[in-house]
């Protein structure tokens, strides 16, 4: 593709502004579109790039956590979001916080000293017709675009609603308590174990949960957030609002799942099913839940079998919008039906500030190498960025929902180094270790 064409990115968040600084760092003009001041959203409050509205937080900073891989691997790439964070740090132990004020004012002025940075602040309604275009226009995206959107992908392939039930580290499950096995051994091959595995509940423990349950503090919806209770997506509270028992008619039902060993029946069940080929995550079934985050750890965990169970994810219902990227996107993020058409950012089914400014970064990459004629250059599944992009290209369509970078999306680490079991710690440090020298290799094709 010709050098003079144009390259047009749609929204000014993490993953516009990194895209659009990685293809200028490269030598190539951008447009960047922000419509905020001029149409502003009921989440933002000023006109600035990249601006973080939800925490300041970048989460975990280390290698011992797949969040602090993903920042050191952007760090490799001259990431603008990241040694701008580094540059706005705020004491916060072990995570990476920053001044939101001085963060978001620094990355507009990086931007908009850029002479092949072109900052435009209007509203873009329709995707241009020219050039290559980047939508990276975030869960907030305005209703003119929305519709745009919706044209082109198709109105069933693009969401306004995320329920999301929690997800959890297969390993931190208690096994001696809960077991694998599916409702009346239904489509069970001999010899192999059920697709869910089961938490059960003696009647005691089951109306100590829902009262619990019920008790928690929960957080409100936000004016902006008009979401309806769906049936098939209800929030296990609104449930047992309706009655004490229809948890337990519902998502919580025990009839079929007596144990496969001793033939016990239960008086409830919470089931989790494999969320990834590995089976090293699985999520609650039908436990989307507003319960605020540190409530859903203290209620969740005193499901028996999860009482040490760590979360890699923790149940929402909120409106957002994203695409369904792994039968609209390429690798790359193209759009497969019109490649010149990419999208980054949460609008592609990533979670986090981080994760939404590593898909801008790599959108920008991709960019430069197909303005100079070339197939984008996708990285290796072992690296973060990698599995985020696996995550959203490959992911099986009617499982797909948005999602943070996590070790459950990376390859695994051996048990035990010979005689020696690895802590998880080491197993993890062993897995980032080979990203980074992934990336490192792939970084200099």
């Amino acid at each position: 593709m010709s050098q003079q064409q144009t390259i047009h990115i749609i929204g000014a968040g993490l993953a516009g502004s990194e895209a659009a600084w990685q293809l200028a760092k490269q030598g190539f003009a951008v447009n960047l579109y922000e419509m905020r001041p001029t149409r502003m959203t009921p989440a933002h409050k000023t006109d600035k790039c990249a601006e973080l509205v939800c925490s300041n937080s970048f989460r975990a900073d280390n290698l011992e956590n797949a969040v602090g891989l993903l920042h050191e691997e952007m760090r490799q790439l001259d990431s603008l979001i990241m040694f701008t964070g580094d540059a706005c740090k705020v004491p916060a132990g072990g995570a990476m916080a920053v001044d939101r004020e001085l963060f978001s004012s620094t990355v507009t002025q990086k931007l908009e000293n850029e002479p092949l940075i072109t900052l435009i602040k209007e509203e873009v309604t329709e995707i241009p017709k020219d050039g290559i275009v980047l939508i990276a226009s975030g869960p907030l995206t305005s209703d003119a675009l929305y519709q745009s959107i919706q044209q082109l992908t198709g109105e069933e392939h693009l969401s306004f609603f995320d329920a999301i039930a929690p997800v959890v580290d297969a390993e931190t499950v208690n096994m001696d308590i809960a077991y694998w096995k599916s409702r009346y051994d239904k489509n069970v091959v001999e010899g192999e174990d059920g697709d869910y595995l089961n938490c059960p509940m003696n009647e005691e423990q089951y109306k100590t949960f829902i009262q619990e349950l019920l008790n928690a503090e929960y957080m409100a919806f936000k004016d902006f957030e008009d979401v309806p209770f769906f049936d098939g997506c209800m929030p296990i509270e609104v449930m047992a609002e309706r009655g004490i028992d229809t948890p337990r008619f519902g998502p919580m039902k025990p009839v079929g799942l007596e144990h496969p060993e001793t033939g016990e029946e239960f008086y409830a069940v919470v089931q989790l099913r494999q969320d990834n080929r590995a089976k090293s995550l699985l999520n609650i079934v039908g436990f989307q839940t507003k319960m605020k985050y540190s409530e859903q750890l203290r209620v969740f965990r005193m499901i028996p079998g999860l009482e040490e169970a760590e979360f890699f994810k923790l149940g929402s219902l909120h409106r957002n919008t994203f695409i369904k990227s792994p039968l609209l996107l390429d690798k790359s993020l193209r759009l497969k039906k019109e490649p010149r058409i990419m999208f980054a950012g949460q609008i592609t089914g990533v979670e986090g500030y981080v994760e939404s400014a590593s898909m801008g970064l790599m959108a920008g990459r991709f960019i430069a190498d197909i303005m100079r004629g070339h197939e984008p250059n996708i990285p290796p599944e072992d690296t973060a960025m990698g599995a985020l992009l696996g995550h959203i290209s490959g992911t099986h369509i009617s499982s797909f929902q948005p999602m943070n970078i996590n070790f459950g999306l990376l390859p695994t680490a051996p048990k035990r180094d010979g005689k020696k079991r690895l802590k998880k710690s080491e197993r993890r440090r062993l897995v980032s270790d080979k990203a980074l020298a992934s990336l490192a290799a792939w970084k200099n094709i």
